[in-house]
C-alpha cells in the first residue's frame, strides 16, 4: 500500500469466486461506514441475476452498492471504464465520510485500477476477422495453443475457450511483435489518488472451495431459475452466445442446453468445470499481486481478520 496518509483510505476484497467476498464486504460496512463497489465483470449486466450470484435485494438494502446493474447485455463495459468510474467513485464516497469497499473477483479490474491502462495497438478489423475464420476452421482451444506458443504467460491466465481475450492476444502479438506480457511488464505503474489495501480471500484447502461452488451452481439450477433468465434472455431476440454477457460462466452452458447441444447432467457438470476454472484462474492471478494480505476464505470471521487491520489505517 501507499505509504501517503494523508491520502483516503479504499480497501480491497478480492477472491475467487465462492470465497465470500460479499458477505464480508457486509460485515465491515456493518463495523464501518462503508459504500461497496462492485469489481466484477458479469455484475454490471442489468437482468442477469442469478448466474452471476449477483446480491439479493435484501443485501443491496443493507449498504450503498455501485457499478452494479448499469448496462444492457447487448453493450459491453472495458476496463478504462470501469477505471474511470471507480477513481470517480472513490472519490465521492470518501468524501461523504465512508470508507470505499472495492469488492469483487474480475482481476482484470483490478489490475487495471492499480497498474493503470496500457498503451497496446488499437483493434484492427481485418486482421481480426481473420482471427475469427482461423478459429472457425480450428477452434478457440487450437487458437489458444497457438497463442501459448507464442505468448504463455498470457496464455496461462485465460480459458481456452475465451475467444475474446485470445483474439486480443494474438491481435496484439501480430500488430507489435511482441507477446502482450512482455508491452503490459513495461508499462509505468500509475499512482493512484488514495491508498489502496488489497485483502485476498484465498482457500486453504481448494478442495472446500470446489464443494462450495457446486453447491451454489446447484442452487443455480434449482427451480430451473437459471434456466428461464437465461430463456427470458434469449426470447429477446438481440443477445447471441458471441457476446461478452453471454459468454459469462453459467450463462454459456445454460445457452448450450436450451440449444439442445447437452442434457441436464452435461449442463450441471460443464457449469462446475467451467466454475472451477474460474476459480483456478483468478487464484493464479492473486498469486501474482504481492502487495495483497492473504486472508483464509475458510477461517471462522475473515471479516473480523480484515477489520483488525483496517481500523488502525483509518486513524
Amino acid at each position: 500500500m501507499q505509504n501517503t496518509p494523508h491520502l483516503p483510505l479504499a480497501v480491497a476484497i478480492m477472491g475467487p469466486t465462492a470465497s465470500g467476498k460479499t458477505a464480508s464486504a457486509l460485515a465491515i460496512a456493518q463495523a464501518i461506514p462503508s459504500e461497496i463497489i462492485s469489481v466484477d465483470s458479469a455484475l454490471v449486466y442489468r437482468g442477469m441475476d442469478i448466474g452471476t450470484a449477483k446480491p439479493s435485494q435484501e443485501e443491496l438494502a443493507q449498504v450503498p452498492h455501485h457499478l452494479i446493474d448499469i448496462i444492457d447485455p447487448l453493450d459491453a463495459y472495458s476496463v478504462a471504464q470501469f477505471r474511470n468510474d471507480t477513481l470517480r467513485l472513490v472519490a465521492e464516497i470518501s468524501a461523504r465520510g465512508k470508507l470505499p469497499l472495492l469488492v469483487g473477483g474480475t482481476m482484470l479490474y483490478f489490475k487495471g485500477l492499480a497498474d493503470g491502462l496500457d498503451d497496446l495497438p488499437g483493434a484492427d478489423p481485418a486482421l481480426r476477422a481473420q482471427l475469427e475464420e482461423d478459429a472457425a476452421a480450428i477452434g478457440w482451444p487450437a487458437m489458444h495453443a497457438r497463442l501459448a506458443l507464442q505468448d504463455p504467460v498470457t496464455a496461462a491466465r485465460l480459458a481456452p475457450q475465451d475467444a475474446q481475450r485470445i483474439g486480443r492476444a494474438l491481435e496484439i502479438i501480430a500488430l507489435s511483435g511482441q507477446p502482450m506480457s512482455a508491452l503490459l511488464a513495461r508499462r509505468e505503474k500509475t499512482v493512484l489518488p488514495f491508498r489502496l489495501q488489497s485483502f485476498a480471500l484465498e482457500p486453504s484447502d481448494r478442495a472446500v472451495l470446489h464443494a462450495r461452488i457446486a453447491t451454489r451452481f446447484d442452487l443455480m439450477l434449482k427451480d430451473d431459475a437459471l434456466l428461464d433468465e437465461v430463456d427470458g434472455l434469449r426470447r429477446r431476440g438481440d443477445l447471441h452466445p458471441g457476446l461478452p454477457s453471454m459468454r459469462c460462466v453459467g450463462y454459456r452452458q445454460a445457452w448450450d442446453y436450451l440449444d439442445g447441444r447437452i442434457d441436464r447432467a452435461a449442463l450441471r457438470e460443464t457449469g462446475i468445470i467451467a466454475t472451477r476454472q474460474l476459480a483456478k484462474r483468478q487464484l493464479t492471478w492473486l498469486r501474482a499481486m504481492p502487495e495483497r494480505i492473504v486472508i483464509d476464505c475458510l477461517g471462522a470471521d475473515p471479516a473480523s481478520s480484515m477489520l483488525a487491520q483496517i481500523v488502525p489505517l483509518l486513524k
